[in-house]
């Protein structure tokens, strides 16, 4: 969950006073990878890492007696620094069976209690059903179709085919041949996405319950258009040595101080790695103290020229590089 630094009252708003909540700053929205997935869809490793954190979130908001109500990409941003999604804007938000905002969720993204809560609101009617923290984990099983599929669905679960059968339309989206994923053995995530997109709230799995999936005990590993997206305190350089480099010891270390001369430039490095095998083998590990110094690291290194060569350089998981853990199949 995104952390509120403080409150204030802005006295120069053009409609007088008005409160002011001080937030983290966070980095990419899922709106965007969206977008840069090119409705190709997201890799397994950042759908599971998503769910994940969202449903860790919401698990702590339901335990509390909280409903976002109102999950959807752009309320789901990466935190560079903590190295997880989080969860922001709190607006439409109330305590569990104290809901005081009838209009509750955004399209697209709306459960059908919303949704007929909603539309009886509209006609001046109250609705018999209340709405519960249900709505949020509709919501994340929409976030998490969309991610999977690379397609907006806004008009799908809309459609009256989906309202009769939305079950089939899922099985329809996973076995669909122009979805890149359909590779992949993602029963258990379609299983977990059917799971939170059950009609019947009552029906519907709870954050606690769906974070025991199976799907969460799959190891998937971050392509390297994930690594170039999200970024860490970790820099990772490609195409920077030969074998011949790594061999001769003395050459290695000319290389390896110059390297980090150079990425000193940009912050203070805490450490520097170059494996001489694999796994990693050849490839360039440089942790910052924080984020920020390593987006400006990536910035600038990018298709620099070192040795005769282009420079790729990427982020990588803080959390795999303390552990040792370098992944191999990143393409």
């Amino acid at each position: 969950v995104v952390t509120l630094y403080g409150v204030f009252t802005n006295h120069y708003s053009a409609n007088g006073p008005s409160r002011c909540l001080l937030l983290e700053l966070l980095d990419i929205s899922v709106s965007e990878l969206l977008l840069h997935s090119s409705n190709q869809g997201c890799s397994m490793w950042m759908i599971q890492h998503c769910a994940r954190d969202v449903l860790e979130a919401l698990a702590f908001l339901h335990h509390k007696g909280y409903v976002h109500a109102d999950l959807k990409p752009r309320n789901i941003l990466w935190s560079a620094e903590e190295e997880c999604f989080k969860l922001i804007d709190f607006g439409l938000s109330f305590k569990e069976g104290n809901q005081d905002v009838k209009y509750i969720q955004t399209d697209g993204y709306r459960a059908p209690e919303a949704e007929l809560q909603n539309c009886l609101a509209q006609a001046g009617l109250q609705s018999e059903t209340e709405c519960t923290s249900a709505v949020d984990l509709w919501s994340l099983g929409i976030v998490l179709l969309e991610m999977f599929s690379g397609m907006k669905l806004k008009h799908t679960v809309q459609s009256q085919e989906w309202k009769t059968n939305s079950s089939a339309i899922i099985d329809r989206i996973f076995a669909s041949e122009g979805v890149v994923n359909s590779a992949i053995p993602a029963y258990h995530l379609r299983d977990l996405i059917k799971s939170m997109l059950h009609c019947d709230q009552g029906k519907r799995a709870s954050a606690e319950k769906a974070l025991c999936s199976p799907f969460f005990s799959i190891p998937f590993a971050p392509h390297i258009e994930d690594l170039v997206m999200l970024p860490t305190p970790v820099l990772r350089l490609l195409n920077v040595l030969s074998d011949a480099s790594l061999q001769c010891e003395e050459e290695y270390e000319d290389i390896l101080e110059d390297i980090r001369e150079e990425c000193q430039k940009y912050g203070p490095v805490v450490s520097l790695l170059i494996p001489k095998e694999n796994p990693g083998k050849g490839q360039v590990f440089v942790e910052y103290a924080n984020a920020g110094d390593s987006k400006a690291a990536q910035k600038m290194l990018t298709g620099k020229i070192f040795d005769g060569k282009f420079v790729v350089a990427t982020f990588y998981p803080l959390s795999a590089y303390k552990r040792g853990y370098l992944y191999q199949n990143l393409l």
